[in-house]
């Protein structure tokens, strides 16, 4: 079985057809189903394909010593589980990081109100908690409440991050994110780039619209208002933005849609303006979003790293580095392109607002 590092996120599929079984097969045996009957063989199989392939595993990440947590549990605290894919990429990481050593994840979602939040590590605690991971749903700086300050075991914050850099922390980094994006455009030779925003109140929006800007200036390409228009992360929003897009004089070539729902809206847009991607327009997108795989063509993506982040979490509970009276810097994981159908060069025709679909 070979171990190489994984070029691109190995998913249970993956695993599954290296072991030859069904998915199905690969869940019950990496969740440690004990009711439903598998054969030795059969889930030593699984086991060595899914290590073989690294699967749970970000590229950046290995597994660490966990012996001291081993046959304990941990506790998960998010303010979301149900709005978007996030929470449950980070606990499905955290998972592939503990299953080996027997730990046991207790998860409690507390809507970021307080007296939830109280109530869940009371019982956390009461469990046995070894350590808690604390989790938002979109990355930005919190103020924890007095319940997490004085707790007696470790805490590791995913996706957020204090003033003080109190505990460990890790976020995606979201700046090189938007850089990379935008320098896949630029590569392939557009000049003229557009991005559709999220909304700017939020950090990751922010990063995201910073690292467009240092792509283009690191390309000596001007930096336009008019090509940057905001939306809130919704499809119907991505609709509308790149709709002012093309209404535009001099519209772009190619469109840095900042989630994958707006290139969704964005998509549509184009289709009915009569424009084809990515013959007429080239767009990325961002988050690797389960839809980035069904539009059509497939769209090339940014992966956002929740999985690896919840393993890089519970890997430093298990080194108990949640040391009390020093200062952790927030650790910045990289999003990865993952490259599919919807991004060319630019073709002649395009830049002066003239469709090249009836060609």
């Amino acid at each position: 079985m070979s171990t190489r590092k994984p070029s691109k996120r190995v998913t249970m599929m993956d695993v599954a057809k290296a072991a030859g079984c069904s998915q199905a097969t690969v869940s019950v045996v990496l969740n440690g189903v004990s009711d439903v009957k598998i054969s030795p063989e059969l889930r030593t199989r699984v086991i060595k394909a899914a290590r073989g392939l690294g699967y749970g595993v970000g590229s950046v990440i290995r597994h660490a010593a966990l012996d001291e947590l081993k046959g304990d549990c941990i506790g998960f605290i998010v303010d979301q589980l149900a709005t978007t894919p996030e929470a449950v990429n980070a606990i499905e990481g955290a998972r592939h990081e503990s299953w080996e050593n027997d730990i046991t994840i207790l998860v409690a979602q507390t809507q970021a109100r307080e007296e939830h939040e109280v109530r869940a590590v009371e019982r956390l605690l009461r469990a046995g908690a070894q350590g808690i991971v604390y989790m938002s749903i979109f990355t930005r700086r919190v103020s924890l409440a007095r319940v997490f300050e004085d707790l007696p075991i470790p805490l590791v914050l995913l996706n957020c991050y204090t003033r003080e850099n109190r505990y460990p922390s890790v976020v995606p980094d979201e700046v090189i994110g938007g850089r990379t994006a935008t320098r896949s455009l630029i590569k392939l030779g557009h000049r003229r780039i557009a991005t559709i925003t999220g909304e700017l109140f939020m950090e990751a929006a922010q990063d995201r619209l910073i690292g467009y800007r240092e792509a283009l200036a690191e390309a000596g390409i001007t930096y336009e208002d008019s090509l940057v228009v905001e939306g809130n992360w919704s499809p119907t929003s991505g609709f509308e933005a790149a709709q002012r897009l093309l209404s535009l004089e001099e519209r772009p070539t190619a469109i840095f849609c900042q989630n994958d729902k707006m290139a969704m809206g964005c998509f549509i847009a184009l289709a009915e303006a009569g424009l084809v991607i990515p013959r007429d327009m080239s767009v990325v997108g961002y988050d690797d979003d389960e839809l980035a795989r069904h539009l059509r063509p497939q769209l090339t993506t940014l992966e956002l790293p929740h999985r690896p982040m919840g393993a890089w979490a519970v890997q430093q509970l298990g080194k108990h580095s949640a040391t009390i009276g020093s200062r952790h810097t927030p650790y910045k994981m990289v999003c990865s392109v993952v490259e599919r159908s919807s991004l060319t060069g630019p073709t002649t025709g395009k830049l002066n607002g003239a469709s090249s679909s009836s060609d």
